[in-house]
């Protein structure tokens, strides 16, 4: 859902800003978490194994979501609002901070020198015996990470006390590109099924009831990306704010992570799907801003987002002559990959 609080009247420039780089910080995470979608696919590493939505998880996300968004609603109508908030502050910390220090650690392998010593770590849990011993976490990690995670944790404690909107969007930013990177739809089916349904979501929930705009107000998490509209004014202790749903970055990201990769199983040495949806991205953003800003009322940004996001590239599929090869793409989960293999080789060793 994309907001704006309009209590206070802002210069044209600052509120043009404020849309501006609420767009600019959006196509960042769909962006960067495309292209680190497409190595996580062929990762071995526990840490960076995607997480596959089936067209069943599609088809059930919406009912899921929206129990989950009535019963945050009823939990600030019943309880104080300070306590919730409390209580979320103190998860989210935990979240961000490691979501955080994930985004950062391709960053920090690239500033470190060759020469840096970088020790490696590993933590692992196990239960029962030596017979029966089984993992419950392995976790390998070095230096680079624990570098990470310090800064991360410093990011932490700012948003823990001071609740400033920068540190809200660098949590806010991560947890976004966290989830391009690593929720993988395992078709495009399946992405038509999840988008469909939560088109129907965001508009019943934003234009049907007050929840969601009540809850995205009452939310003092970083689920959302804000922007100050009088930072012209008021500098970085700015308090008029519009705001954009991570939903609306991660859901849309993830269909157009889903086309990066299957541009690259073309082999065609093209990016025609993943740009044109991009395209379509920032296309049905600016609608979504532009409506919003023309009728001064809270827009459920999928209404637009869904059929540019997935129109565009159809319209595409249809001019080259793959729909047919656009619609059998199918991803296989790294685990049932391996699965797979294991069975050929015994296969052949008997």
């Amino acid at each position: 859902m994309a907001d704006t609080e309009q209590a206070r009247a802002s210069a044209p420039e600052g509120t043009a800003l404020a849309y501006g780089s609420l767009v600019f910080m959006a196509l960042l995470p769909i962006f960067f978490g495309a292209l680190r979608s497409v190595h996580c696919s062929k990762s071995k590493n526990a840490s960076d194994m995607p997480e596959t939505i089936t067209s069943r998880d599609a088809a059930r996300f919406p009912i899921i979501a929206s129990c989950t968004l009535f019963g945050l609603y009823l939990f600030f109508k019943v309880f104080s609002q300070e306590y919730i908030n409390l209580l979320l502050s103190v998860y989210f910390f935990g979240l961000g901070v490691l979501a955080l220090s994930h985004t950062m650690s391709p960053l920090m392998s690239r500033i470190f020198p060759d020469s840096f010593s970088n020790k490696q770590f590993q933590l692992l849990f196990t239960q029962g015996s030596e017979e029966t011993k089984e993992e419950i976490v392995n976790y390998e990690f070095d230096t680079k990470n624990l570098v990470c995670l310090l800064i991360s944790t410093v990011v932490g404690v700012w948003y823990l006390l001071k609740k400033h909107w920068i540190a809200n969007n660098l949590f806010g930013l991560a947890f976004a590109l966290n989830g391009v990177e690593l929720l993988h739809l395992n078709n495009v089916s399946t992405g038509c099924i999840l988008l469909g349904g939560l088109f129907v979501y965001d508009v019943f929930w934003v234009f049907g009831t007050n929840v969601m705009v009540t809850v995205a107000r009452s939310f003092e998490a970083p689920i959302k990306l804000v922007f100050p509209q009088d930072l012209l004014e008021r500098g970085l202790d700015a308090s008029n704010f519009a705001m954009l749903g991570l939903g609306d970055i991660v859901i849309p990201g993830i269909f157009i992570a889903l086309l990066l990769r299957f541009d690259v199983s073309l082999k065609k040495n093209s990016r025609t799907y993943f740009y044109s949806s991009f395209l379509a991205y920032i296309f049905g953003l600016g609608l979504t801003i532009f409506v919003m800003h023309t009728f001064k009322h809270a827009q459920p940004a999928l209404l637009y987002l869904v059929p540019a996001c997935v129109g565009f590239p159809v319209v595409v599929a249809l001019i080259r002559g793959e729909l047919t090869e656009l619609f059998r793409y199918e991803e296989t989960p790294p685990e049932d990959t391996d699965v797979k293999e294991d069975s050929e080789t015994e296969k052949k060793d008997q």
